[in-house]
């Protein structure tokens, strides 16, 4: 039970990086842009992006904030 815990949270992570790359592209800013913008480092842009980490809430507020959507958007997706 558990290690299939951990591959619904690799797979959620990738999804959501996903659809914040997706976001991101569609306003047409670089992952350095959207870092700067949310005071954020550009290492963990990527990282998000890239579903390894799993970042805060709060980080996630910065990012939908630069991208003019609310929060809720950048969880819609099939999960």
């Amino acid at each position: 039970m558990l290690e299939e815990q951990k591959i619904h949270k690799q797979i959620f992570l990738k999804e959501l990086g996903k659809r914040i790359k997706k976001l991101r592209e569609d306003s047409g800013l670089s992952q350095f842009e959207l870092a700067n913008e949310a005071g954020i480092v550009k290492n963990q842009i990527g990282r998000i992006e890239r579903g390894e980490i799993n970042t805060s809430i709060y980080t996630l507020k910065k990012i939908s904030s630069v991208l003019k959507v609310h929060i809720s958007e950048l969880l819609s997706f099939e999960h």
